[in-house]
């Protein structure tokens, strides 16, 4: 055992974190800490690290733990570059090397036996020691967490605050401590780096504790799961998927077993008060007395129900065709563009923009929503198309007002009532209102901030990295609500849950900068991407060269085209290869929705919600893959 956390309390002023948590450490486990922003993941971890004492209880560590906690990372001198700051962590193994280059020099000129084998231990021992590869790993780690080899040679100081977080994690990756605290290790993460950290945790041979919400990397790097909820801590074994279902049934079996108790416990002292005053039942009663006061009362344990409860709409429905992007160059230099793409959005299409970290992405949407200029190219909104814009940064809030004047003075013919209501939607309630927005989280900024998207009632909802700093349920249920709106939206997330939940296109951004679209979900993307089967989605030469115009907004009406011979046989492929696609996709459909009658469905809830789930992706590629077939007819028709 490496660690034991026994009954631990703490409060801060009136506000009781945690009341009664117990935590277990042994050695190579991987425990996921999950509960609500607020729930004392953190303040957990921070007593592992003695960085908080307990109010209560105890804190046990082995003799010689090393423990890393990125939090606790820092840098000897920012002026240093990244190459000599990694270097550090392997300060033995260098030492260790010196050592052996002297006893190799030493027996240039004494090679007895003896300086012999001292230079085959200090060898066995640097080769132990990872000694040959040290170089390797420290360039493996730093370019799998999304750097270029030819960084290592910049200074710390030249790098953003995102990127020396992500240097910061790399120094404790490679100082490989006996426990492993990683809070929140995806932020600033592109999806490639995540991926990479989840097979190295995977292998991690040491034991490691992780703080995440996000749910796919808990699914593949977690073994045990320990859930904070009302200050205590409950374990659940097994993957994240495990614990939900675990979950559920623990609760219910629960409740079962504190109903049948509390009809027990009413039979008996029924039993007690009609006996007690009569004599010849005196002791029977008494002992029924002794029995109660000896049961183990059961507790109707419950879990936290407070949810975000968003409701996305539109005001009016919009054009057909919602955005037509014609080579748009976007970057901070006309010599270092970022990346040029060209697209175009349909009424209803969720399509998602993914690619590494400082590719453009969000460059993308500042660009389209006005917020920088473009290097080159053009852009138009359909007809009646109304934008809603989430910048990741929050920064359209104003830090000099309260939560419910950031509302209130975007909406002035609102009654209090309906502000009220609505900020209560995003959980604040009472007296949270009226807190000034540069006092709140960054969760609670992220909720008001989409409060106010919910209350402009936009057609086209841009989104940059919606799920930032919100907890498990608040994505879930912005997820739901997402799902449910009528109109269309253009995001970037590098939540890969959130990306296949609720994207139907993907316009990637290459490390080159070049775009490629794809008429694919991202659970399809990112499979095909694996097996090196990808290919895109053909766009016609006239959606790249054609200047929008309103003439082409409604689709029924397509755009006379003067096809080369070459584009018409392409497109004519591609048609015959949509007729097949959509086959197999019928028969597919047609197979999932026989399983609803099958007993190992229908009797099993989460397989039921599972199928129904997978049934309504397989129904939403029909669609895709007739509205492709129905395009690319009506271009060969024409």
């Amino acid at each position: 055992m490496l660690l034991q956390l026994s009954n631990i309390s703490k409060s801060f002023g009136a506000q009781d974190v945690l009341t009664s948590a117990t935590l277990t450490v042994r050695s190579n486990e991987k425990i996921a800490l999950v509960g609500r922003n607020g729930s004392g993941k953190t303040t957990l971890l921070k007593m592992i690290t003695s960085e908080e004492e307990p109010d209560q209880g105890d804190v046990f560590k082995s003799d010689s733990l090393r423990v890393g906690y990125l939090a606790q990372i820092a840098f000897s001198s920012e002026d240093r570059t990244v190459y000599e700051e990694l270097l550090d962590e392997f300060r033995d193994v260098i030492s260790l090397e010196k050592k052996l280059e002297e006893q190799a020099a030493l027996l240039a000129v004494d090679s007895s036996e003896q300086q012999l084998d001292r230079y085959e231990r200090l060898q066995n021992e640097f080769e132990s020691r990872g000694g040959y590869d040290y170089e390797h790993e420290l360039r493996s780690v730093f370019m799998n967490s999304g750097f270029e080899e030819r960084e290592l040679k910049k200074k710390i100081s030249e790098f953003s605050s995102g990127q020396r977080t992500r240097i910061a994690l790399v120094k404790l990756l490679l100082s490989k401590p006996d426990l492993l605290l990683l809070d929140e290790p995806t932020n600033h993460l592109d999806v490639k780096a995540i991926e990479w950290l989840e097979g190295y945790i995977s292998r991690y041979p040491k034991a490691v504790i992780l703080v995440s919400h996000d749910r796919m990397f808990l699914e593949h790097t977690a073994t045990e799961i320990v859930e904070l909820e009302f200050g205590k801590t409950t374990r659940y074994p097994g993957s994240y998927t495990h614990y939900l279902s675990a979950k559920e049934e623990f609760l219910a079996k629960n409740h079962e077993a504190y109903i049948r108790q509390q009809k027990e416990i009413d039979r008996l002292e029924s039993l007690i008060e009609k006996f007690r005053y009569k004599s010849s039942k005196a002791a029977f009663a008494q002992s029924k007395i002794k029995y109660l006061q000896r049961m183990d009362r059961i507790e109707d344990v419950k879990s936290d129900q407070s949810r975000l409860n968003a409701s996305f709409s539109s005001a009016r429905k919009g054009g057909e065709r919602v955005l037509e992007v014609d080579q748009i160059e976007v970057g901070y230099s006309k010599e270092r563009p970022l990346t040029k793409v060209s697209f175009q959005l349909m009424r209803g299409d969720r399509l998602a923009i993914v690619g590494p970290n400082g590719i453009g992405k969000s460059t993308l949407l500042k660009t389209l929503m006005d917020r920088m200029p473009a290097l080159s190219g053009q852009w138009h909104f359909g007809h009646q198309v109304d934008t809603g814009y989430f910048d990741q940064d929050s920064s359209e809030l104003k830090s000099n007002r309260t939560v419910i004047d950031e509302l209130w003075d975007e909406n002035p013919d609102a009654t209090q009532t309906e502000i009220r209501s609505t900020l209560a939607r995003f959980l604040f309630t009472g007296e949270e209102v009226f807190k000034q927005t540069m006092d709140i989280s960054g969760g609670e900024r992220v909720c008001l901030a989409l409060a106010k998207l919910m209350m402009d009632h936009d057609n086209l909802l841009v989104l940059d990295e919606p799920t930032n700093h919100l907890d498990i349920p608040a994505r879930e249920a912005l997820e739901n609500a997402l799902k449910e709106y009528d109109g269309t939206i253009l995001f970037v997330s590098h939540d890969r849950m959130f990306l296949s939940k609720m994207a139907n296109r993907i316009l990637e951004i290459d490390d080159q900068g070049k775009s490629h679209l794809y008429m694919l979900n991202y659970n399809e993307y990112s499979e095909r991407k694996k097996a090196g089967t990808l290919v895109e989605t053909l766009q016609d030469d006239a959606l790249k060269k054609k200047t929008p115009s309103k003439k082409n907004t409604s689709k029924s009406e397509p755009a006379s085209q003067n096809l080369s011979y070459s584009q018409r046989n392409s497109i004519k492929n591609r048609v015959a290869n949509l007729e097949k696609l959509l086959e197999k996709a019928d028969e597919d459909l047609e197979n999932l929705e026989e399983l609803r009658y099958n007993p190992e469905y229908y009797q099993d809830y989460r397989k039921m919600e599972e199928l129904e789930e997978q049934i309504d992706d397989k129904k939403n590629e029909i669609e895709r893959l007739s509205a492709e077939w129905e395009e690319k007819s009506l271009l060969l028709e024409s």
